[in-house]
C-alpha cells in the first residue's frame, strides 16, 4: 500500500501568516501561494490569511491557527535577507525551529516559505511571480500534506 497527498483540495481550510518585513518579497510570496491554492480548487473563502510584524511573530501565530481545529493545514511566509550582524542567524534558526514545532505540536501541515537569503535579489527571485515562487511551493506542500492527512483519517476510520 502506498498513500500519498492530492494536488486538489477541495473542502479543506487553509491558513497563511505572512510577515509584513520586507513586503515587497511577502507579497509576491503570498500571490503565490494563493495562485496555488486556487489552481488547487481551495475556495477562496476557505482561505484566511493572517499578517504578522516579522519572521520571529511567525511561528507563535502557526501554532494558534493549528491549535484552532479550523484548518487542515498552515502557509509561514516570510523573508530574512542577511545583514551586516547576527540578528539573521538568530531570527531564521528560531523561526525555523519555531514553525516545525508549530507543526509537531499541533498535529497539523504547517508549510514552510521563509526565505533565508543572502541578498535582496537572491529573495525577489524567490519571490517572482513564476513556477519558482518558493510561496506557490510552500501552498502545493500545504495541500499534497493536507489531502495525505485526510487520507490518514479515512484508513483510521476504516
Amino acid at each position: 500500500m502506498e498513500l500519498r497527498g492530492s494536488r486538489t483540495a477541495t473542502g479543506c481550510r487553509i491558513a497563511i501568516v505572512v510577515s509584513t518585513c520586507n513586503t515587497e518579497i511577502t507579497d509576491g510570496l503570498l500571490r503565490g501561494a494563493q495562485q496555488a491554492l486556487a489552481s488547487a480548487a481551495v475556495k477562496d473563502d476557505h482561505v484566511v490569511v493572517v499578517r504578522v510584524p516579522g519572521a520571529f511573530e511567525i511561528p507563535l501565530t502557526a501554532l494558534e491557527l493549528g491549535r484552532s481545529g479550523e484548518f487542515d493545514a498552515v502557509i509561514c511566509l516570510g523573508c530574512l535577507i542577511k545583514g551586516d550582524t547576527m540578528h539573521f542567524e538568530y531570527i531564521a534558526a528560531a523561526a525555523s525551529q519555531g514553525i516545525m514545532e508549530a507543526a509537531q505540536v499541533t498535529g497539523i501541515p504547517v508549510a514552510f516559505g521563509l526565505l533565508t537569503t543572502l541578498t535582496d535579489e537572491q529573495a525577489a527571485a524567490r519571490a517572482a511571480d513564476n513556477d519558482g515562487n518558493k510561496g506557490r511551493e510552500a501552498a502545493l506542500a500545504a495541500v499534497e500534506m493536507a489531502t495525505l492527512f485526510r487520507e490518514f483519517e479515512e484508513r483510521v476510520g476504516e
